[in-house]
């Protein structure tokens, strides 16, 4: 049997999949063809991207509720990668080298602290065109979503 290939996803990305967005078949696509590996902050910015959609009326308590079914489903799926000192300490340097959110350098470290440790360069997979950018300028393979 033929392992499923891994994708770094960044939440920009991971809402896509369980909340109806542009590009959310684009996402569902790469989903398919790969296992989710991320960051373990994940989690919590995907909580707050679904609140936060419930509260500006574009989904329902009932669509809230349905979607983190599936996201409890799916989680012991996932690949995650712990927020801990060396992802802190790469975060800051990648924050202070590319000028990137708190949040994306430590996206974008996690994704890096992996390659390093594993060998292995998984794609990136993102749908801000901000950190599409400055993966890119990390020399990470960026797969767009849009």
């Amino acid at each position: 049997m033929v392992a499923t290939p891994s994708a770094y996803f960044d939440t920009s990305v991971v809402v896509k999949r369980y909340i109806n967005e542009p590009s959310s078949i684009r996402a569902r696509e790469l989903f398919r063809r790969f296992r989710l590996l991320s960051s373990a902050v994940v989690a919590v910015e995907l909580s707050a991207a679904i609140r936060r959609r419930v509260n500006l009326g574009d989904i329902t308590d009932a669509g809230m509720t349905a979607a983190l079914r599936r996201i409890n489903g799916d989680r012991v799926r996932w690949d995650l990668i712990d927020v801990a000192p060396p992802v802190l300490s790469r975060a800051e340097t990648v924050a202070m080298q590319l000028g990137v959110s708190a949040l994306d350098a430590i996206h974008i470290a996690s994704a890096l602290i992996f390659a390093d440790e594993s060998g292995r360069r998984p794609p990136f997979v993102t749908a801000d065109g901000r950190q599409r950018e400055a993966a890119a300028r990390v020399n990470l393979e960026v797969v767009w979503v849009g």
